[in-house]
């Protein structure tokens, strides 16, 4: 993929993000990253989502950190999009939300738990809820890969959400799945506590579909 096509692709994701009710105002952001080039794009800081082309979309070197040739300010999420890239090469993408259910989970400090196929599906575990950490440096990078499993997405909390993937719109799908899972267990904690799926049980269904599903 170009930086041009990524450029469009991360676009189109950012503004999927408010599209899928996982972000209001400005809040929240996405970036993919080009592993030739050493290059990611990111969601400016601040910017309404119906504001965003590919071209306004800040440009950054993924080693050192820098802002190439953009007048605007990248998100002040950056340094944990450049974490997660720097210590997980086989990411493609990166998605930070607030998106209500999920957030409401995080603000208790309690994950997601393994307990409908969806989630088995997707993420082949629980998803975890990593503890507060501040927002200097690389705090919440470090959290995140200290506490995250084989989900493709982790909770924050007191904060939100982050999910990944091999591709921008990877990261999308989790994002969006983890808010979709995230409101049927809420449900399910107003009728009751959610029987857990046995990890050997959640392997079939995370196998299945991650080699036998879809074209």
């Amino acid at each position: 993929m170009s930086l041009t096509q990524l450029r469009e692709e991360v676009c189109y994701v950012n503004k999927m993000l408010p599209a899928a009710g996982l972000v209001t105002m400005h809040s929240g952001n996405a970036s993919g990253v080009d592993r030739a080039s050493g290059r990611l794009v990111i969601k400016p800081s601040g910017m309404d989502y119906d504001r965003l082309t590919p071209e306004n979309l800040v440009e950054v070197d993924l080693q050192r950190g820098e802002v190439i040739d953009s007048r605007l300010r990248p998100s002040v999420d950056l340094p944990h999009h450049l974490h997660l890239y720097r210590h997980l090469p086989e990411l493609g993408g990166v998605i930070h939300t607030h998106s209500n259910y999920a957030t409401a989970l995080a603000a208790l400090g309690r994950a997601i738990p393994l307990c409908l196929t969806a989630i088995a599906d997707e993420f082949g575990a629980e998803i975890p809820c990593a503890p507060y950490a501040d927002n200097e440096g690389d705090h919440i990078g470090q959290s995140i890969l200290e506490h995250r499993n084989r989900a493709p997405a982790i909770l924050l909390e007191n904060h939100g959400v982050f999910a990944w993937g091999a591709t921008p719109r990877a990261a999308l799908k989790a994002a969006v799945m983890v808010e979709d899972v995230a409101k049927t267990v809420h449900l399910a904690l107003q009728l009751g506590q959610p029987r857990a799926i046995p990890p050997e049980e959640a392997k079939k269904w995370y196998d299945r579909y991650h080699q036998r599903y879809g074209q």
